[in-house]
């Protein structure tokens, strides 16, 4: 059996006291030698153990099948033209803030670019504001980032804090590479292990990532193979059961909890599905073995 890529995971939380200095940070990845945890075949087979009782039939998953109504699809990716470009002009002030102040408090480019995969796994380039020391993974390799992350710079701390780092992503919803709305887009360093390890992760390559959704609304980022698992459930959530209604409820309900509303109470304000339902309807996915794979609705050529 061949060895696997290897995955990164983020560093182990060294303070609670906010971002490092560059000097601080750089020692932090160079002096510490559990600093590196990285996932090989042993540490899969393990977390395998977990995992396999959410879905006993984890082997080639049948697809996830969409319910939306055909219609649906044009009017999303219109929406997102539309919607996109009044959000990118409202909110260029706030990015040349943020672009100036990188500027100034660290060394590098002010944006940055990523490959990631989008739709049916097609890679695409994603742009952000950077918040972390430039050409930081140089020392460490990819990894996920963590809550007390050393490499995030001061300015990055509150820049992420925000989402104003995501706002350049405005353009790839432009260029039709994202929407608005859908799972985020994962690079693809990771993507081979999380298909072996979790059951049913491919399928949230049928829509195109998002900015904003489900599982961003609800969840903090993926620092381990288990969030992976509990943010799949509600990527594949929307996967099924993506409808007009459902994403006006994830775009209102986005706007509120960024300007401060507890998402308990966006939750009951707006509709938005619990995590009981979600992580039912995951477990009830169908699998190879229970039949022949979902059928698509015409609506998921265009989503």
């Amino acid at each position: 059996m061949s060895a696997l890529p290897r995955i990164y995971l983020p560093l182990p939380e060294t303070d609670k006291k906010g971002p490092r200095s560059a000097p601080s940070a750089v020692a932090a990845l160079k002096s510490s030698n559990q600093a590196e945890y990285m996932l090989t075949q042993t540490d899969l087979a393990a977390t395998d153990g977990m995992l396999r009782r959410d879905a006993p039939h984890r082997r080639n998953p049948a697809p996830v099948g969409m319910e939306g109504p055909a219609w649906y699809a044009p009017l999303k990716m219109a929406a997102d033209y539309v919607l996109a470009t009044v959000i990118l002009l409202i909110a260029l002030p706030i990015m040349l803030i943020a672009a100036v102040l990188v500027r100034l408090t660290s060394s590098g480019p002010v944006f940055y670019s990523q490959t990631r995969l989008g739709r049916r796994g097609r890679p695409f380039t994603i742009y952000k504001i950077r918040s972390m020391f430039h050409e930081c993974e140089r020392l460490t390799g990819a990894r996920w980032a963590s809550a007390q992350d050393p490499r995030i710079t001061c300015v990055g701390w509150y820049l992420r804090k925000l989402h104003i780092d995501e706002l350049p992503q405005l353009l790839n919803v432009l260029r039709g590479e994202m929407s608005l709305i859908g799972p985020r887009p994962e690079r693809p360093e990771f993507v081979p292990q999380l298909e072996r390890a979790i059951p049913h992760y491919a399928a949230r390559l049928q829509v195109r990532p998002g900015l904003t959704g489900l599982a961003q609304i609800q969840l903090p980022p993926d620092t381990d193979l288990l969030s992976v698992r509990r943010k799949l459930a509600y990527d594949l959530y929307y996967v099924k059961h993506v409808t007009l209604w459902m994403d006006v409820r994830i775009l209102a309900g986005t706007a509120f909890h960024v300007v401060g509303m507890p998402f308990p109470l966006v939750k009951r304000l707006f509709f938005i599905p619990c995590s009981v339902v979600i992580e039912k309807a995951y477990r009830n996915l169908p699998s190879e073995a229970r039949g022949q794979p979902a059928r698509h609705h015409s609506a998921a050529a265009s989503m």
